[in-house]
């Protein structure tokens, strides 16, 4: 890509980015990738209320927490293109990641203290090494990893799963992860035209707005799968289109 011209504002000269830098405030550095984080924000605290109030198990809470520190952590890179705040948005991400890791393979594990102890102490660890070394490409492959290691159980709970309806959650994960990632490779590849183009498609804000809403449907779809297994009797209603889970508890004796 070619050199792209300095920008300067309140936090600092940058070289431009796919985001005309300032364009909208000059105390926000790229404006549009910074509010693009607050759609998923706000899926993934519906999604922990709800979560709450049909008491499911506090790791799913959590899950949802996690998200919301990833927008929150990504609003501070966005927003200021700091070093120090972009790890307050790479490492939550792998942290978000080792709770997906967590709440999709605890159930069928036999010593329930021994893996979230060996995943906080490999987050915790990444934590201390990546702020210091912030090695980008070792990064990306790292986290890319993670996501291969939970791909094997989505797919046992998909082909466990007879309910059409969280089936179709399924697909509209995937189907909205594929064009979340289709954003962001097109937003790197073709930087530097798009700043030419009249219309901006504003490729990583895109990226940004798509994985909220996966998130939303992920961790919905676990919250069904694990009620299956409980035997809630789970069932998806929706709100505003946004999809949910409502389980019906069998009484105890």
């Amino acid at each position: 890509m070619a050199d792209s011209a300095v920008v300067d504002g309140h936090w600092g000269p940058f070289r431009s980015t796919c985001e005309n830098l300032y364009g909208v405030s000059p105390h926000i550095a790229e404006f549009y990738n910074t509010l693009s984080n607050l759609p998923g924000m706000l899926f993934a605290l519906l999604i922990m209320v709800n979560s709450v109030r049909q008491r499911f198990e506090k790791r799913f809470g959590l899950l949802n927490f996690a998200t919301i520190i990833v927008g929150i952590g990504s609003m501070f890179f966005h927003g200021t293109l700091q070093h120090f705040h972009q790890q307050s948005e790479e490492i939550p991400m792998v942290w978000l990641m080792l709770m997906y890791f967590y709440v999709l393979y605890s159930p069928d594990w036999h010593y329930r203290s021994t893996m979230p102890t060996v995943l906080c102490i490999y987050g915790f660890i990444f934590g201390i090494i990546h702020s210091q070394l912030r090695f980008l490409l070792t990064y990306q492959i790292h986290y890319f990893f993670l996501g291969l290691l939970c791909l094997p159980r989505i797919y046992k709970y998909y082909i466990y799963t007879t309910d059409q309806h969280a089936k179709r959650i399924a697909h509209i994960y995937m189907g909205t992860l594929l064009l979340a990632c289709f954003g962001w490779v097109s937003n790197w590849a073709f930087c530097n035209k798009m700043l030419t183009w009249k219309i901006n498609s504003y490729g990583h804000a895109l990226w940004h707005f798509l994985v909220g809403l996966d998130y939303c449907f992920a961790n919905t779809y676990l919250q069904f799968c694990r009620a299956e297994q409980l035997n809630w009797s789970p069932k998806l209603c929706y709100f505003w289109g946004l999809p949910y889970v409502k389980v019906i508890k069998p009484k105890e004796l």
